[in-house]
């Protein structure tokens, strides 16, 4: 291991954004669980099962495209919905238009409480490219660059693969490898030389199955066997901890 608690064949890497870089996770849980609860209470009544933002969020969203989160929690609950399409108007119920009120929740919280960055992560980020490693954000955000410079952390990053790009680049998003294979390919490294950081269970998934030389899980909520489970290398409560254990 090297003084930033890396394996010495690692050469660059890949940060996801939300629980990771910035403490958006838990205003990303809370425009999903505001979403989807007014939807299953117009829906199944005052009865209705609420969404958690702790388990279902890490369960069915976390880490996932938009539409793909809204899929995949509704077919928890045995719900389909239309597809729709991208500009769905938000109070449509259709996957595009939730996804689109998800978004609209987001950034009002966004610009009501502002973001913050992990001080942590920060200097991890710092202290990896001191050491002559290249980095990479790897984000399902449409957000991402905005997110970035508003807490004054775009140019610590040499590659950006986030939902913008995905999406012109047509790629799918995680469980599936191929936004951080693509940031390592940008960064002109093989997987097995880049390491991945992430919080979400699904980014987990992907380190694993793209092969990449080091996975680490991000613990922020205390699921970190589940992080183990799904393929973390080494699971850390903050990326400052990976100095420690060097």
């Amino acid at each position: 291991m090297t003084e930033l608690g890396l394996p010495k064949t690692i050469l660059a890497c890949l940060f996801d954004l939300d629980g990771v870089i910035t403490k958006t996770a838990v205003v990303h849980a809370a425009a999903w669980k505001r979403t989807f609860d007014d939807f299953l209470r117009a829906r199944d009544g005052d009865g209705f099962r609420p969404f958690d933002d702790a388990d279902d969020y890490a369960r069915y969203v976390d880490g996932l495209p938009r539409a793909d989160g809204v899929r995949s929690f509704l077919a928890s609950r045995g719900v389909r919905l239309p597809e729709g399409t991208p500009d769905d108007p938000p109070d449509l119920n259709t996957v595009q238009g939730l996804g689109n009120r998800k978004n609209e929740l987001l950034l009002d919280l966004i610009r009501t409480d502002g973001v913050e960055a992990y001080d942590g992560t920060l200097r991890y980020v710092e202290a990896v490219r001191a050491h002559g490693l290249r980095t990479a954000v790897v984000s399902s955000s449409a957000n991402c660059r905005d997110i970035l410079r508003s807490v004054g952390a775009e140019s610590l990053f040499d590659v950006r693969v986030d939902g913008v790009v995905a999406t012109e680049r047509r790629l799918p998003g995680k469980p599936r490898p191929d936004t951080f294979l693509a940031a390592a390919k940008d960064l002109g490294v093989q997987p097995s030389a880049a390491a991945v950081f992430e919080d979400a269970l699904a980014g987990m998934d992907a380190g694993r199955s793209g092969h990449f030389g080091y996975v680490v899980g991000v613990d922020r909520v205390g699921h970190g066997a589940e992080l183990l489970a799904h393929g973390a290398d080494i699971v850390v409560r903050d990326l400052s901890e990976l100095e420690d254990r060097a």
